[in-house]
């Protein structure tokens, strides 16, 4: 049974979703790259994330020429830079965001990080963005507990869909406060890099030692699966790995399918220490 989500507003959603970071830099991988992310939402996949900043647009512009014939099936998001999140700024830049995309609207738009214009400013764009149809959701990226404490003075309850948020084996700091608080705010936690950005993490031998206990639709399952399987365990929780390729797609879809036990848990937790005090948010 694939995992869901539930927004604030009820809108349900898969919590296996693409993201597209570095993706649309290459010409030559352009085609399997745009091959990769419809078959993704040919099985399911609707949450598609992407960003004004990858590569200065060209991100977006793949995503826009991939989803083209499947616009509907898509819950498409973007971000805009902290530089741009005044009241102007957000809105050249949602537009601009449309444009490369191909779209009419935004099905969620994220802050990508804070900066230095005032919070009250970039919520009132966002909400004049939505009075517009232009996007249907607003949300956060990078956001820690404070940041959050102090979104909650310029924005009502139920506003804010989503903080998307660095989240691994690896990085686990939002376990000790982040995640509970957002789950109480009714705010769908959105991991990125949810496998690591290297080998390091996926040449882990407890990883490796549990992976080799399970088996999905594929065969063997392999040690990013797990990864993935071990972040999609938590409540409210949208992960949105990168797969430029399909082979890749059909690894972090099989992924789904994984249902770690007691043992998996506690040797994962052995080799990759919950966190026992507040951390500083970690971002990439």
């Amino acid at each position: 049974m694939v995992q869901t989500i539930t927004l604030p507003d009820g809108t349900t959603l898969p919590a296996l979703g693409a993201g597209t970071w570095n993706m649309g830099d290459s010409a030559a991988r352009r085609e399997e790259e745009i091959a990769s992310l419809r078959y993704g939402v040919e099985q399911g996949v609707q949450v598609v994330d992407t960003a004004e900043m990858y590569g200065n647009g060209r991100s977006e512009k793949l995503v826009g020429e991939a989803i083209a014939p499947m616009r509907e099936q898509v819950f498409l998001v973007s971000k805009v830079l902290p530089t741009n999140a005044s009241a102007k700024g957000v809105a050249q830049s949602c537009r601009r965001s449309l444009q490369h995309l191909g779209t009419d609207r935004l099905d969620l738009y994220l802050l990508h990080w804070r900066g230095s214009v005032p919070l009250a400013e970039t919520v009132e764009a966002f909400r004049t963005l939505q009075r517009e149809g232009l996007i249907r959701h607003w949300g956060v990226s990078n956001f820690d507990t404070d940041d959050m404490r102090d979104l909650e003075r310029c924005a009502h309850g139920g506003e804010c869909a989503v903080n998307q948020v660095l989240y691994s084996l690896e990085h686990r700091g939002v376990e000790y406060d982040l995640l509970q608080a957002d789950r109480q705010r009714k705010v769908v936690t959105m991991a990125y890099s949810p496998i690591g950005q290297g080998g390091a993490l996926l040449a882990n031998p407890v990883l490796r030692r549990v992976a080799a206990r399970h088996t999905t639709s594929l065969g063997g399952a392999t040690p990013a699966q797990v990864a993935l399987a071990w972040v999609l365990r938590q409540p409210n929780m949208l992960a949105i790995p990168k797969a430029g390729t399909l082979a890749h797609m059909r690894l972090n879809l099989a992924a789904a399918e994984l249902e770690l036990g007691p043992q998996d848990l506690a040797e994962l937790d052995g080799a990759f220490a919950p966190p026992t005090r507040k951390q500083p948010l970690a971002m990439i």
